[in-house]
C-alpha cells in the first residue's frame, strides 16, 4: 500500500508489540490506526504486563539482533513523566555481563564478542576481576571470564507500551481496552474489519488491515481467520529474593549493575532496588493452553510458582553468587511466553486473506525492531532489514502441525542458553520429509541433518575408505563438529570422477496457465521469454532492487514453467501475486531429483540413456534413463559437467538404482551437502537467504549478469554503484576453518562479516565469502576473520576461484 493515504488499521493486542506498531505506523503516515485489547489498559495481563525486561542485543541471527539493537534506541529516546530522570525514563542502560564458568562457554563468549562487532554492537571479553568490579555480587574466583554488553539493559515494558501508545495517540490512533476481537469480517479474499465482545455487548471496528499482535494468545486469533499460528506459550519461572547483602543503598534507581546472565546453569539476574530477580530456563518445559488461561484475571498469563521446580536453579544461583546464600525467595511466579518451532518470530500477512497480517512470538528485547520492519513492509512494500527468517510463511503445513510446534519449541525453551553449534541437527518429530532415496542412503551411512523438514545427508560413511580422505587436512574444535574428512573426499570424487546428489529438498514450484510466461517475465529480473527447453537463472527483488530470492526458471511449454526456488516464503509470494489464470503449483512432494556431476557424468549417463544427449548448457530436455521419464536440466551447481535429473516420486528409486548401477564403472560417489558446499564455493555459486538477502543489490552480490532491462519490481534501482560487494576472501592457512557470520577486520576496524565458509579442497584452502566496503573489495586487499577472538588473516582473491573460464561446464 502507498505511503500518501492512510488506510483503516486495526491492531489486534496493546502489549509492547501493538503498541510498538501503532507508534511506527502513525509515524509514517499511516494514523487511521486502532488499537484493541481483550483486557484493560494499560496492563492487559499479556507477557508485556509482568516481563522482566531484559533486553540482550547478542544472538545467533543478524536480524535479531539488529532488531535488539533497535529496541535499545528507541527505548532509550522514550521518556514519560516523572519527578526524575530515572523515574521519566522507559529504558535503563545497565549494560549486560553473561559470566562463563566452564572453558567451552569461554569460547563462546569470544565467538558471541565476534558476532557482536559484526553488527556494530559495542562488546567486550573481560577477566574475573572486572566481572568482580562490574557486578557486585560476582566473586571473581566463581568465573573464569565474561561478556560485557554496554549498551544493554533494563525495557520497563509497561512504561515503554504507554509511551509508544502516547506518541501513536498524538497523531491520531485511539486504544481501546476490555474490546475482546470474536471475528475478523471479510469479503472476497479481503480482511474489512473486527467485530468484539465487550461488557456492554459488543462493537463492529471497519478495516483494511488487520495486525495480529496477541501474543501467547495468538493460536486463538489466528482461528477467527483459518490461520495456524505455530508458537506454544509456555510458562517461565522468575523470583524476587528477600533483600540481599550487598544491594543495599540503590538510592532511587531500581537498577544499577549489568543484567547478569549464567548461560552455564540456564539463570538469569536483575535487580530490583535492593532485592534480585532471578529467571531460569533450567526447568522441564511447561506448555500452557490458551485456550484453558483465566480470563476473569487482571494477570491470566501469570501462574502459580511450582517450588518443586525453582530448588536446584536456586542452588545453582547461589553457588555463583555466595551472596543468596540465606536469602529467602519472597515472590515468584510462572509466567507465560510464546515459542517457536525454530525461535524466530511470526511475521507476514496471511496467505489467503489480504490485509490480515500477524507479528507474533515476539519478546520485548525485539519488539521495537519487529514493530518497525512490519511497519515498513506495510508502508513501503518490504522491510529495510532482511526478513526471510521471521516470514510468517516459511513453514511447510507439517511444520505448522501442534505436534511439531510443541516438540521443536519445547526443545528451544530447554536450549535457550545452550552453546549451540551453527550444524547441530534438530531434534524430532524426525524424519518428516524424505526423498524416495532415503533408504539407499541409509545402506550407504549417510549421517543426515534436516533443513526445511528434510533429511539431507551430510556425508556418507561408506567412503571413508576412498584414497581422496587422506588429502583432507583434520579438524579440532568448533569446526571439526558434526563434520568428518569423507566430506572433501567426495569433493575431490566429484572433482575427479563423479558424483551424485540428492536435488529433492530443492523447491519445485510448476507455473502454468493463460499468462504466465507474462507474469514470470515481469516479476524477475531477467528475461524469462525464451525459446521452450531453455533454463533462466533470475531474481526477485524488492522495489527498492534488494535480492529477495534467486530462481532457476525452465520454459517447458507456451505457458508452462518448472521454477526452482528457496522454499515456503517463495511459493508464496508466487501464490499471492500470480494473476488470475495462472496456476502457481508446489510439486516438490511429488517429485524428486538428483544432481549427477562430474568429468564422468556423461559416461554414466549415456549408458543407462539411448537419447541425445548433446544439448547445451541452461537447456532442457524430456529423456528416459532406463524405463524412467525424466527432466534432465543442463545445470550444475557445483562447476562441472552435469545434469540435475527429476522425476517423479514413484520413480525415485528405480532413478537412483538405475545411475548407482551405471556409475560403479566410473568410480562415482553419493555425495553429501558438505561436499556440495564445497564445490559451490569453490565456483563461486551464491546461496539466497545466506549470501544475499533482500538488503543487498545484486550488482554487490555478483549478480548483475542475471538482471535485465524492463519492468519488474527493482528495475529502477538495480543500476545503483555498488556500496559494498560479496567477494571471496582466502584464509593464509587452510587450516583456518571458519564457519559463517564472523567479523572480518581492516586493521582495528570491522568492516564486514562472512556469509558462507568451507575449505575447498581442489584449491586447498579455506574460503569465507564477505561483504565488504566497496573499496576494500578488490583482489589482492588483506583482510583478517575474527574467530574465537584470534584475528586470522586472509586476502580478498578474485572470483571464480576455479575453473575461472567455465571449460569443465562443457563436454
Amino acid at each position: 500500500m502507498s505511503g500518501t493515504t492512510s488506510p483503516r488499521v486495526v491492531v489486534i493486542g496493546s502489549g509492547v508489540v501493538g503498541a510498538a506498531v501503532a507508534d511506527e505506523l502513525t509515524e509514517r503516515g499511516w494514523t487511521d490506526v486502532t488499537v484493541l485489547d481483550r483486557g484493560a489498559l494499560s496492563l492487559p495481563g499479556g507477557s508485556s504486563s509482568h516481563a522482566p525486561g531484559l533486553v540482550f542485543q547478542a544472538s545467533p541471527s543478524r536480524t535479531m539482533a539488529r532488531f535488539a539493537k533497535y529496541t535499545v534506541e528507541k527505548m532509550s529516546s522514550l521518556e514519560l513523566d516523572g519527578p526524575d530522570p530515572d523515574q521519566r525514563r522507559c529504558f535503563n542502560p545497565v549494560g549486560g555481563l553473561e559470566v562463563a564458568t566452564e572453558p567451552a562457554r569461554v569460547d563462546e563468549l569470544w565467538r558471541r564478542h565476534g558476532f557482536l562487532s559484526s553488527v556494530g554492537v559495542e562488546s567486550a571479553v573481560v577477566g574475573p576481576d572486572e566481572c568482580a568490579a562490574l557486578h557486585p555480587l560476582v566473586p571473581a574466583d566463581r568465573v573464569l571470564a565474561g561478556l560485557h554488553i554496554p549498551t544493554d539493559g533494563l525495557a520497563k515494558a509497561p512504561r515503554a507500551v504507554e509511551a509508544q501508545a502516547r506518541r501513536a495517540i498524538a497523531r491520531g490512533a485511539r486504544f481501546l481496552g476490555e474490546q475482546r476481537v470474536v471475528e475478523i469480517l471479510r469479503d472476497k479474499g479481503r480482511v474489512t474489519g473486527v467485530r468484539t465482545e465487550t461488557a456492554g455487548g459488543g462493537d463492529t471496528f471497519p478495516a483494511d488491515v488487520v495486525v495480529q499482535c496477541t501474543g501467547f494468545w495468538g493460536p486463538l486469533t489466528g482461528a477467527l481467520v483459518d490461520l495456524p499460528t505455530p508458537l506454544l506459550p509456555m510458562a517461565h519461572q522468575y523470583a524476587r529474593t528477600a533483600p540481599v547483602p550487598g544491594l543495599r543503598d540503590r538510592g532511587s534507581r531500581e537498577a544499577v549493575a549489568p543484567i547478569l546472565r549464567h548461560q552455564d546453569r540456564d539463570l538469569y539476574f536483575r535487580e530490583h532496588g535492593e532485592r534480585l530477580g532471578i529467571g531460569s530456563y533450567a526447568h522441564r518445559p511447561i506448555p500452557v493452553d490458551p485456550a484453558n488461561l483465566p480470563t476473569h484475571t487482571e494477570m491470566p498469563s501469570s501462574f502459580d510458582f511450582t517450588p518443586e521446580d525453582w530448588a536446584p536453579a536456586y542452588a545453582d544461583a547461589q553457588a555463583l553468587l555466595p551472596a543468596l546464600q540465606g536469602v529467602a525467595i519472597e515472590h515468584g511466579f510462572n509466567g507465560v511466553f510464546s515459542f517457536t518451532a525454530d525461535g524466530m518470530p511470526l511475521l507476514g500477512e496471511h496467505p489467503d486473506l489480504q490485509g490480515y497480517w500477524v507479528a507474533e512470538a515476539v519478546w520485548v528485547t525485539h519488539s521495537c525492531g519487529v514493530a518497525r520492519a512490519l511497519a515498513e513492509w506495510l508502508v513501503d512494500g518490504h522491510p529495510s532489514l532482511d526478513v526471510h527468517a521471521c516470514d510468517l510463511n516459511r513453514f511447510t503445513e507439517a511444520q505448522r502441525s501442534p505436534a511439531y510446534v510443541e516438540q521443536r519449541a519445547s526443545r528451544n525453551f530447554a536450549e535457550v542458553y545452550d552453546i549451540l553449534h551453527p550444524l547441530d541437527p534438530p531434534a524430532g518429530p524426525r524424519p518428516m520429509r524424505t526423498s524416495p532415496f532415503h533408504l539407499r542412503q541409509q545402506e550407504l551411512g549417510a549421517v543426515f541433518t534436516e533443513i526445511g523438514g528434510w533429511e539431507r545427508p551430510l556425508w556418507f560413511e561408506s567412503n571413508a575408505d576412498l584414497p581422496e580422505v587422506g588429502r583432507i587436512p583434520t579438524r579440532e574444535g568448533w569446526a571439526a563438529r558434526h563434520w568428518s574428512p569423507v566430506a572433501g573426499a567426495e569433493a575431490l570424487a566429484t572433482r575427479d570422477r563423479v558424483g551424485l546428489y540428492d536435488m529433492t529438498p530443492l523447491t519445485r514450484v510448476e507455473v502454468s496457465g493463460p499468462g504466465a510466461c507474462a507474469f514470470l517475465d515481469g516479476l524477475t529480473s531477467n528475461k524469462v521469454d525464451v525459446a521452450v527447453g531453455r533454463v533462466v537463472y533470475t531474481l526477485m527483488l524488492t522495489g527498492t532492487g534488494g535480492v529477495l530470492s534467486d530462481l532457476t526458471v525452465t520454459r517447458l511449454g507456451d505457458e508452462l514453467f518448472q521454477v526452482g526456488a528457496n522454499g515456503e516464503v517463495d511459493v508464496d509470494r508466487l501464490r499471492r501475486l500470480a494473476p488470475a489464470g495462472v496456476s502457481v503449483r508446489d510439486v516438490t512432494s511429488g517429485t524428486c531429483g538428483v544432481g549427477l556431476w562430474g568429468p564422468r557424468a556423461l559416461d554414466v549417463l549415456s549408458s543407462v540413456s539411448a537419447d541425445d544427449l548433446s544439448f547445451g548448457y541452461f537447456r532442457a530436455k524430456k529423456i528416459h534413463i532406463g524405463a524412467v521419464p525424466v527432466l534432465a536440466l543442463r545445470v550444475s551447481y557445483v562447476g562441472e559437467l552435469g545434469w540435475e535429473l527429476y522425476t517423479s516420486a514413484d520413480q525415485g528409486l528405480a532413478l537412483w538404482d538405475a545411475l548407482w548401477a551405471a556409475g560403479a564403472g566410473h568410480g562415482m560417489v553419493a555425495a553429501g551437502r558438505h561436499a556440495f558446499t564445497s564445490l559451490r564455493l569453490e565456483k563461486g555459486y551464491r546461496a539466497s537467504g545466506v549470501d544475499m538477502t533482500s538488503e543487498d543489490l545484486p550488482a554487490e552480490a555478483g549478480l548483475a549478469f542475471a538482471v535485465k532491462p524492463g519492468e519488474y519490481p527493482g528495475a529502477a534501482a538495480v543500476s545503483a554503484d555498488p556500496r559494498r560487494r560479496l567477494v571471496p576472501v582466502l584464509m593464509d592457512d587452510p587450516n583456518d576453518v571458519v564457519m559463517g557470520a564472523e567479523p572480518v577486520y581492516s586493521g582495528d576496524t570491522a568492516v564486514g562479516y562472512v556469509t558462507s565458509a568451507a575449505y575447498g579442497p581442489t584449491i586447498d584452502a579455506t574460503i569465507a565469502y564477505a561483504w565488504l566496503p566497496a573499496d576494500l573489495a578488490a583482489p589482492g586487499t588483506p583482510v583478517a576473520v575474527e574467530y574465537f577472538g584470534a584475528r586470522l588473516p586472509g586476502v580478498v582473491a578474485a572470483e571464480p576461484l576455479f575453473d575461472p573460464e567455465g571449460k569443465r561446464l562443457r563436454p
